[in-house]
């Protein structure tokens, strides 16, 4: 009796601590509002044609994304998005949200996010380098 109890607060404590520990703390990165160009701002949005609102982007990232990328962009049942930026171009991340892509690390499925979404993730995303 006391191992089957043991087992399941183990195992319990197991999947909540897999669940958390997200850092809700976004002041690592300056949020770029759109309310004063700077030269920071006028770098981070070369290869979106512009400037992005981080903060909306946060919360469509965290809504549809976070759970298979992490919190962080860290990656877990999928991939690292942390310099995802590097690799693709906004265009061509709003066409793997969009359509999916089978990879290493298994398969993004297609329609994660839909309309202004996309592009606002792609574009944010794309500035990950």
């Amino acid at each position: 009796m006391k191992k089957w109890l043991f087992t399941v607060l183990f195992g319990t404590a197991l999947v909540l601590g897999a669940c958390g520990g997200g850092d809700d703390d976004a002041s690592d990165e300056p949020a770029d509002n759109g309310d004063t160009a700077s030269e920071e701002s006028a770098d981070n949005g070369e290869d979106s044609g512009g400037t992005v609102d981080a903060s909306a982007a946060e919360e469509v990232f965290k809504s549809n994304c976070a759970s298979c990328h992490g919190a962080d962009l860290s990656g877990g049942a999928g991939p690292n998005l942390q310099k995802v930026g590097s690799k693709y171009s906004a265009d061509e991340i709003a066409d793997i949200i969009k359509n999916g892509k089978e990879g290493d690390q298994g398969q993004m499925p297609a329609g994660m996010a839909t309309g202004d979404d996309v592009d606002l993730l792609a574009s944010w995303l794309a500035q990950k380098k």
